[in-house]
């Protein structure tokens, strides 16, 4: 064993750099076409109304949700490396295209490729690296891994923008640049990705992950939908499906209404600081994963729920004040209130869809759990970008934080679950009990 420990340290280092960039890509081919409407809102020779942008955001996001329940199933029959290289070649070409043709139904067409094109990477990224790391390591390892899409989220705007508007001047180099972006990444991510320690010739991290030749025949004659079923089986998951879809419409109505709800109520501060103020939310994006993920192994020793019920509790109460808190007109009251609630919101968001999913979901279907949670999520998001348009900013958040409570409260009785006393009931592991027993490094 101990002849591997240098090697498997390496190889891990690497699987979560590679990992970690390639998810942060996708964020670039993602807010492409946010910042594209700046220069297609002035442009006579495609003229795109708001409702017609918004209808086009619609079929990502529906696209997106779809993909998010697919491509796990497929993550795990036949790894991440064929399922993610494949959805960040089709984010580059539907970019790409976006960029060099100006129609509507082209538009409508790659939107929905591009929906289905990043939706590969949450599910199929998250099983990679629990394949290389044992799951009393998987809470901080994803917590500070899962810093990569607030990262990308914050860079990718800025970036596309300086290249559209002060370096070439029209809204298509918005699209190409990305692409080109994400393009470069899929060739890192071809050279230096791998699926599972096995394939570099090192022993599994878990036991339960190395099947023997019989075992890895009997698993190939299995139906696709197998892990599904027995996700819809795995009471845990379901639950954490339940609390992503209750959490995650908060997340995305302040990154798609942030600036507006901001201008509405502080009308003061301009249009420049009303987009500037709601970064300080995206800001914490990057601590909020990295200080849940500790909390839950250090102090919890790989319990992933009271880290996620506290966080929620606090989250609920931020909610409840924010409105309030822009009533004031305090600029810097309002900055405080959402950057607690950055880190109060990512780290519940990146811990159950990510190790909470893994651990529960388990190795033969991490990548399931994991985009069935996400999958939940994704709907819940479609319903943030939607109700901020219909109902006014006070109703909206007192309906966020009661669902933030909930997602708390369904998570309450799963206080004490760990991943290492689930059993797995999958055919093709036949009489094989799922103790945990990680590799020592």
């Amino acid at each position: 064993m101990n002849k591997h420990i240098g090697t498997i340290k390496r190889w891990r280092v690497q699987i979560f750099a590679i990992t970690w960039l390639a998810y942060a890509a996708f964020y670039f081919t993602r807010k492409a076409f946010s910042v594209a409407k700046l220069g297609i809102a002035e442009d006579p020779t495609f003229m795109l109304d708001k409702m017609t942008m918004a209808n086009l955001d619609a079929i990502y996001l529906a696209a997106y949700a779809i993909g998010q329940f697919t491509w796990g199933i497929l993550a795990d029959r036949f790894g991440p490396r064929v399922v993610v290289l494949g959805g960040l070649l089709i984010s580059a070409v539907a970019a790409l295209v976006m960029g060099s043709f100006a129609t509507v139904p082209i538009f409508a067409t790659c939107m929905l490729i591009q929906g289905l094109a990043q939706s590969t990477g949450w599910s199929g990224l998250c099983k990679n690296l629990g394949s290389f790391f044992p799951s009393e390591q998987r809470g901080r390892v994803l917590g500070l891994w899962s810093s990569c899409y607030a990262f990308g989220g914050l860079v990718a705007s800025p970036f596309a923008g300086w290249w559209a508007y002060t370096l070439m001047g029209t809204w298509h180099a918005a699209f190409i640049s990305s692409a080109a972006v994400v393009g470069v990444v899929a060739v890192l991510f071809f050279f230096l990705q791998r699926n599972k320690p096995q394939d570099v010739g090192l022993p599994a991290v878990e036991p339960e992950s190395e099947l023997s030749a019989e075992e890895a025949y009997a698993q190939s004659r299995i139906s696709v939908l197998e892990p599904l079923k027995e996700i819809l089986r795995n009471r845990t998951v379901l639950v954490l499906g339940l609390a992503y879809f209750m959490l995650k419409p908060a997340r995305y109505a302040i990154l798609l209404w942030g600036p507006v709800i901001v201008f509405e109520q502080m009308p003061s501060v301009g249009k420049v600081g009303a987009a500037i103020i709601p970064t300080s939310f995206e800001l914490a994006g990057l601590l909020g994963p990295i200080l849940i993920g500790l909390a839950s192994d250090k102090l919890f020793g790989a319990r992933r729920m009271p880290a996620c019920v506290i966080s929620l509790l606090a989250l609920t109460l931020t909610l409840a004040l924010f409105m309030a808190a822009l009533h004031t007109g305090s600029v810097l009251l309002v900055v405080v209130l959402l950057f607690v609630m950055g880190l109060t919101l990512y780290g519940p968001d990146s811990m159950i869809s990510g190790s909470a999913a893994i651990d529960f979901g388990k190795a033969k279907a991490g990548a399931t759990a994991a985009g069935f949670v996400n999958g939940c999520g994704s709907v819940g998001a479609v319903l943030g970008g939607l109700l901020p348009g219909y109902f006014d900013s006070v109703t909206v958040f007192i309906v966020f934080a009661g669902c933030a409570m909930f997602s708390a409260l369904v998570l309450i009785p799963h206080w004490n679950s760990r991943p290492g006393g689930l059993r797995t009931n999958y055919p093709f592991v036949p009489n094989r009990a799922m103790t945990i027993k990680p590799l020592r490094t």
